[in-house]
């Protein structure tokens, strides 16, 4: 079975069944409870995180893994007791939200509240790791490069 909706930025896009992701408790500041992941750009890591009942909201996110090596993802009690989902937990997805800018070097990913996806039920979370950046930077020039800039 599959679900078809209208997009905005992607006109009518159809997605299996299983590919909706139900957010019970929805996502900071933003309407909706299902989602799904697209991959428009297949091998960069950026896809859209578009809402099937919304034709206008679609977010970017990423995995953090490619771009952040040293990500953590510390979850309070009270996020683990909402969710279900503890240390032992087999297959969680992690996904990071996305600000785009033109300039790719002004492109940053939320940190703090990273999106965990588990059996069709996705959560947005507090990060409660201290490191976690609410505007990490997703790109930066190495020092070689300066260098030749400058």
């Amino acid at each position: 079975m599959s679900v078809t909706f209208q997009s905005i930025r992607f006109g009518e896009v159809q997605v299996a069944e299983e590919d909706v992701i139900e957010f019970p408790f929805g996502l900071i500041g933003l309407g909706g409870a299902r989602y799904t992941l697209l991959d428009r750009n297949p091998g960069t890591g950026f896809l859209w995180l578009h809402s099937v009942d919304e034709p206008a909201l679609a977010l970017p996110v990423v995995r953090p893994e490619p771009f952040f090596s040293d990500f953590s993802l510390h979850m309070a009690p009270e996020d683990v007791e909402r969710t279900g989902i503890g240390a032992g937990t087999e297959e969680v997805e992690l996904y990071v939200t996305v600000r785009a800018t033109p300039n790719p070097l002004d492109i940053t990913a939320n940190l703090r509240a990273p999106l965990v996806v588990h059996e069709g039920r996705g959560y947005q979370v507090i990060n409660a790791n201290p490191e976690a950046l609410l505007q990490a930077p997703l790109f930066v020039l190495s020092d070689e490069t300066t260098r030749i800039a400058s």
